[in-house]
């Protein structure tokens, strides 16, 4: 059966014009393991793909080479190899070869798909993909695309290559996960028809990746489905977090140790307080740490308000990383647990507002349209402060510094039914909203907004102290 390429309508674009462009295009596709990378570019391209090769993980050249050797002769089975190649610059010499004898009259197309695996250190691959760009495709009618899944090492060693492939990129395409509204297509497509609030359960545990959520069956509700994909021994995502960071570091005890540390606090840490719960040193390696789980997508960094860089906070925001490590990882390998029963337990429904704010952190884009608030110069950021003698401690993890002389402070609250604000609720939003003006000195206006899965529930305390009230429905939202 023939999957469907759901969403994705920009990425697809910019593939399909490079087949009409007149000059020879390099596209580095960069995007976390299990994205769909691969499966876009293979749908998108089909059989216009002239060479595919895919790296082998934990390989050596020679094996690299010996894989290369075999995916050119699937792809041109009539081009005769007289011996293996021994270096890349030979390989890619083949290659070259190989295009020119097809004699194709349309663009030559050519896909290597995870390229950090094939090139291995002293390889000399990267010299051989040099040289193939440099010296050959760049005066053939040609498209080469490079993927890969390690984000930080693409852009160290392909994007800013300060070598042969320096500033060659024509087109460089980040690919997400999921939004919740391209969850829901995602979803629809395969006939698994679910209510918003059961889709954004889904994405609690799991986020947007299309790989995790093809595991979804239909005829079953985000609980069951969670219980069977996540819990069951046999199930997909079980042993999915070990695999997901080995495949992306060659060395991933450090990175691991930061995203434990981030889980026990779900509201984020500065870097001083990382440093003091790993107890690394304050200096480069933790640095290009920190940097590569950014750029892998795995945490986020919220700027302090005014670009405080000491005041930022580093937040773990990948959601099957924040669900495994809370429920998953403490499990023997033979354990049963019911998720049916645990998803009653308050420790679930605490996490889960924990892990929705991480959700609404990363739809704000719809966040701002709800606001109205799309089309005014807008920077994202948070505010923490401790308590001192003359002032209490507060900390906002999101607001939105608006080019209007505005502020948006918001408050995010999940819950199964409409969210009923309590006195002490609104006490605690005001002296927040005071702290903030305190130890910033803002004349701007401060609008406190909500956001909510079902909306407030009208009563005196949100109408006296909430100005606009977002709800799920915004959050699926195209922005």
């Amino acid at each position: 059966m023939k999957k469907i390429l759901t969403g994705r309508e920009k990425e697809i674009k910019v593939l399909e014009l490079s087949l009409e462009s007149p000059k020879p295009e390099l596209i580095a596709v960069i995007g976390r393991r299990r994205v769909g990378k691969t499966f876009l570019i293979k749908q998108t391209y089909q059989d216009e793909i002239d060479f595919d090769l895919t790296g082998l993980q934990h390989a050596k050249k020679s094996d690299q080479l010996q894989n290369f050797i075999f995916a050119l002769r699937n792809a041109f089975p009539d081009y005769e190899i007289n011996k293996k190649p021994g270096s890349w610059l030979e390989a890619f010499y083949l290659l070259s070869k190989a295009l020119e004898e097809k004699g194709k009259t349309g663009k030559m197309l050519v896909f290597l798909d995870e390229l950090p695996w094939l090139a291995t250190k002293r390889s000399g691959f990267l010299t051989g993909l040099g040289w193939f760009w440099n010296s050959w495709a760049v005066n053939q009618h040609i498209v080469l695309v490079i993927c890969g899944s390690a984000a930080s090492w693409m852009i160290d060693k392909v994007i800013n290559n300060r070598g042969g492939l320096h500033n060659r990129v024509t087109q460089l395409m980040f690919l997400s996960p999921f939004s919740l509204g391209e969850t829901e297509a995602f979803l629809q497509a395969k006939d698994i028809h679910l209510s918003r609030y059961q889709i954004t359960q889904l994405y609690l545990a799991m986020g947007g990746i299309p790989m995790y959520l093809d595991q979804v069956k239909p005829g079953l509700s985000a609980v069951q489905n969670i219980h069977a994909i996540c819990f069951q021994r046999e199930g997909y995502l079980r042993k999915e977090f070990d695999r997901l960071f080995a495949s992306l570091f060659d060395n991933p005890e450090n990175h691991l140790e930061i995203i434990r540390a981030l889980a026990t606090k779900k509201i984020g840490m500065t870097r001083d307080e990382i440093i003091k719960a790993t107890k690394f040193s304050n200096g480069g390696m933790l640095t290009t740490v920190l940097n590569e789980l950014n750029q892998s997508g795995f945490i986020e960094i919220y700027a302090g308000y005014g670009k405080k860089k000491q005041l930022s906070l580093y937040r773990l925001t990948d959601p099957y990383s924040l669900f495994y490590l809370t429920f998953l990882e403490s499990l023997a390998g033979n354990a049963k647990v019911d998720f049916t029963k645990l998803s009653d337990l308050q420790h679930y429904k605490s996490w889960s507002g924990y892990a929705f704010e991480n959700i609404c952190l990363m739809h704000i884009d719809p966040i701002k349209k709800a606001l109205g608030i799309s089309g005014i110069y807008t920077s994202v950021s948070s505010f923490v402060v401790k308590a001192t003698d003359d002032m209490s401690g507060a900390q906002i993890d999101l607001l939105i510094d608006r080019g209007d002389h505005s502020i948006n402070l918001i408050e995010i609250k999940y819950s199964s039914q409409e969210y009923e604000l309590t006195k002490k609720e609104v006490e605690n939003i005001e002296r927040k909203k005071q702290v903030f003006q305190y130890y910033t000195q803002t004349k701007k206006h401060i609008f406190v907004s909500m956001v909510t899965t079902f909306g407030l529930r009208k009563n005196k305390h949100s109408l006296a102290a909430i100005d606009q009230s977002i709800t799920l429905e915004d959050l699926f939202t195209k922005a």
